[in-house]
């Protein structure tokens, strides 16, 4: 209310001393109004900036602002309301205190074309330790204009759909080229895949005996080098898992998932002879107090080790060649 009193106050100074003067209350300080897009004139809905500049405002001073609801004036909209923007500033000094330049507008726009007398601008200002005045920055003429349509000759048309531009063979050829070079990727890897697999399924490499194998491994576990009592297990454990494969193709037993006294009992009614039958049962026993009851073997238990398997090995593989070499002899 207080508002609106000063702004009505502020007009009638105004008007009356333009009456008297013949001239604006304030010269220095006119109001401005200024388009947000810049073109050659104001056309409905166009918004525009309609405010005031100050210059050199002490600082601490306070001003009140007139205030409108949703319309500046018949026809013209409020669309945004007071902004008050520093453009410049004057550090304070020790003789004089700080200034700055200050812009605050509003944002208007009209909805139909007319020429608009936009209302003065009545602001209360308050100087530091001063007593508050009103400024009054006088109005504009707002003249806003539509675009001129020729009725004689306009004519109403319906929405254009979209062009389309036939395909050209420059467009075309890059997509065929690029389909035809994937499906000679695609073929070639499918006759690859072909012929690499007739390959690896025609060619298979043969199996090795069993005893060569064995007698591999077992060469790998010469030496000393795990005679130490913590290396005694891995060393054991190797030498008994070669003869357990052995066992397992030369006998047709499963010795990898037996025990010692199961493997020796189905080896028992082999041909093996009784002496090897008894110093390979003694081996693999000496072999499982090492592995699970941590027992430590002797360096001559240690060096007999690997000449008693190969023996082993060789005896009963020498054994199986006479008998296939009997048979073979019969069937002549």
């Amino acid at each position: 209310m207080k508002t609106r009193l000063l702004t009505i106050l502020a007009a009638v100074l105004a008007h009356s001393f333009a009456a008297l003067a013949g001239e604006g209350v304030i010269r220095s300080e006119d109001s401005f109004l200024r388009q947000l897009q810049k073109r050659d004139s104001v056309l409905i809905f166009d918004q525009l900036q309609y405010g005031f500049s100050m210059k050199d405002v002490p600082a601490g001073t306070t001003l009140e602002l007139p205030q409108f609801k949703d319309t500046l004036t018949r026809g013209v909209l409020l669309v945004r309301g007071w902004q008050i923007d520093t453009t410049s500033l004057t550090k304070p000094k020790k003789d004089r205190p700080g200034k700055a330049d200050i812009e605050a507008s509003l944002v208007i726009a009209s909805t139909d074309e007319a020429v608009y007398h936009l209302p003065s601008l009545a602001v209360v200002r308050t100087l530091p330790g001063g007593s508050p005045d009103t400024l009054v920055f006088l109005s504009r003429d707002l003249d806003v204009r539509t675009m001129p349509v020729d009725t004689t000759t306009y004519q109403i048309h319906d929405i254009k759909g979209q062009i389309r531009y036939p395909l050209t063979a420059a467009e075309v050829i890059p997509y065929i080229l690029g389909f035809d070079l994937v499906a000679m990727l695609v073929i070639l890897i499918v006759c690859l895949i072909m012929v690499y697999g007739k390959k690896t399924r025609g060619v298979e490499a043969p199996e090795e005996p069993a005893h060569i194998v064995a007698l591999r491994k077992l060469d790998g576990l010469r030496g000393d080098r795990y005679w130490a009592p913590e290396k005694q297990k891995l060393f054991y454990s190797g030498v008994t898992d070669a003869l357990r494969e052995y066992m397992a193709r030369r006998y047709d037993i499963d010795a990898m998932e037996m025990t010692t006294p199961e493997i020796f009992s189905d080896l028992k009614k082999t041909d093996i002879p009784a002496d090897l039958y008894e110093e390979m049962k003694e081996l693999f026993e000496r072999a499982d107090f090492i592995k699970f009851a941590k027992h430590t073997a002797t360096d001559d238990e240690n060096a007999g080790v690997i000449p008693s398997a190969v023996r082993f090995v060789t005896t009963t593989y020498q054994s199986q060649l006479d008998t296939e070499a009997d048979a073979a002899e019969q069937n002549k």
